[in-house]
């Protein structure tokens, strides 16, 4: 696809990513998506919780760290990291499939692209059960709420229907 036929026409912030080319599909349904596949995978659900329990041991040894700042910054980790994985990084890193998957992120991949599927169920509670532990845990304190919060709305956004394909071009280039 030529530069001229990708760049965008509007200088907004929020924008939408056109679908998929005939080709793109075509490749797409030629090889199977390693880069998404994984995630329905044994045991990809229990790399989650392993992953949060790993941080919260972490923060824990760490001294002067209280509990409160312990579960938050937990949580900030796994959501931090959540958003990275499966909604700012673009493409896959196997170079075998033609490019087909570059203009999507994780979330996108994966099942391609359906919604409500039991992995992306999955993937939508853990950080709202996260976020609600960590509220308990920190005793409904006003300020870690605060933080908590924006914390799972930054990850659970992103992954609810309506913003599908949705993209926020502040931290990107506008003719890419």
């Amino acid at each position: 696809m030529s530069d001229a036929a990708r760049r965008r026409r509007s200088s907004s912030i929020i924008y939408t990513e056109p679908p998929e080319t005939i080709e793109q599909r075509s490749d797409q349904a030629a090889l199977p998506n390693l880069n998404a596949s994984w995630v329905n995978s044994k045991g990809a659900w229990t790399i989650h919780i392993v992953i949060i329990v790993c941080l919260k041991i972490f923060y824990d040894s760490v001294p002067g760290v209280s509990q409160e700042t312990s579960w938050t910054l937990t949580n900030i980790s796994y959501m931090f990291g959540s958003y990275i994985m499966f909604h700012w990084v673009h493409g896959i890193p196997f170079e075998f499939n033609a490019g087909a998957y570059d203009n999507q992120n994780m979330w996108e991949q994966i099942d391609n692209g359906d919604q409500y599927t039991p992995t992306k169920k999955f993937l939508l509670s853990v950080p709202i059960v996260l976020f609600l532990m960590s509220t308990h845990y920190t005793h409904y304190d006003l300020t870690y709420f605060t933080i908590n919060c924006l914390a799972v709305l930054g990850v659970v956004i992103p992954k609810l229907p309506w913003t599908h394909r949705m993209r926020i071009g502040l931290f990107s280039d506008p003719e890419e």
